[in-house]
């Protein structure tokens, strides 16, 4: 009986000291805004992003109007930005514009935006939605800001953002190809609405050997026998009236 009781009395205070230790990071509330702040960036500091997020909601929620806010915001996107999670950083930037940002601090904003959907784009053939949305990103930002210190940085990355869609459609058209569809192909190598370029001086980019072992080099790959020829495999912008006979 007694060894029963010590060893409650063991659990329950080994129960007690773990909780207790839990509620330090969980319960803490009601603090001033520069607690939160501090701990934001200590944790940014340390590559904790995470705790960081955590400390900004909880710095959001308590000091609705604190001044360091608009600081935090701007700062959490660049961090975000820097440790490649684009998409977060993005979201961090649309808060700042909507919520903090003056004339001109809404300028940077845009900008940093449009950095980070190029920056996102390493391997431009992966994702031709981002491409086609960072270069509509980066036209309305030379509308609205047609005197800026960055209209030079953002024409080269949209004209960059071209080639890069440029280099995907070739790709489609050689699938096209590949899956014997002519006029398929044919509309996808005569997208190239912007005239100013010499599209017959533009080589395709060079696709590093690792990358080309599973993914091709954007002419042929490894896998293309295991490719059907079927509609399910190929764009919705494919030529209906393609002659092929489907199995």
């Amino acid at each position: 009986m007694i060894k029963f009781k010590n060893s409650f009395l063991l659990t329950a205070l080994t129960a007690i000291l773990f909780f207790s230790g839990c509620a330090k990071d969980v319960e803490e509330y009601n603090k001033p805004a520069v607690y939160w702040y501090g701990k934001l960036v200590k944790n940014i500091s340390r590559g904790d992003l995470e705790k960081a997020d955590n400390y900004y909601s909880s710095l959001q929620g308590e000091h609705i109007g604190s001044p360091l806010l608009p600081e935090a915001t701007m700062i959490l996107a660049i961090a975000h930005m820097s440790n490649e999670e684009y998409l977060l950083s993005e979201h961090f930037l649309n808060e700042y514009i909507k919520r903090y940002a003056t004339a001109n601090e809404k300028e940077d904003a845009e900008f940093l935006k449009i950095k980070s959907k190029y920056r996102a784009l390493p391997n431009p053939r992966r994702d031709q939605a981002l491409i086609g949305e960072a270069i509509e990103e980066a036209q309305k930002f030379k509308n609205n800001y047609p005197n800026s210190m960055y209209y030079d940085v953002v024409e080269t990355m949209q004209t960059r953002l071209y080639l890069a869609e440029a280099a995907l459609n070739e790709t489609i058209a050689d699938l096209y190809v590949r899956l014997d569809k002519p006029k398929s192909a044919e509309y996808y190598r005569n997208i190239k609405p912007q005239p100013w370029i010499k599209w017959d001086e533009i080589d395709r980019a060079n696709t590093a050997w690792y990358r080309a072992w599973f993914e091709g080099d954007g002419t042929q790959s490894w896998y293309a026998f295991m490719v059907p020829d079927t509609r399910s495999v190929v764009s919705r912008n494919s030529v209906v009236d393609d002659n092929i006979t489907t199995k």
